[in-house]
């Protein structure tokens, strides 16, 4: 298992229903930390390189809902 953090800015600030989008992605095998930064308006995502990449990552969280820059 290699872990990896990235970070995805986004513009609009999630709602109800992006979070609950969101909250499916962490039962996504290789997902291992979803961590929320509204200053900044970014996401850090800690994944497992072996199964995911920072692609489907990104393709995971756009179809969740949240507008990602």
């Amino acid at each position: 298992m290699t872990n990896v953090e990235i970070s995805y800015n986004y513009g609009m600030s999630p709602d109800e229903a992006v979070m609950r989008g969101i909250d499916n992605i962490r039962e996504v095998y290789g997902i291992r930390r979803l961590k929320f930064n509204e200053q900044l308006r970014s996401v850090a995502v800690e994944y497992d390189a072996t199964r995911l990449n920072p692609e489907t990552v990104a393709s995971l969280l756009r179809r969740s809902g949240l507008d990602l820059k």
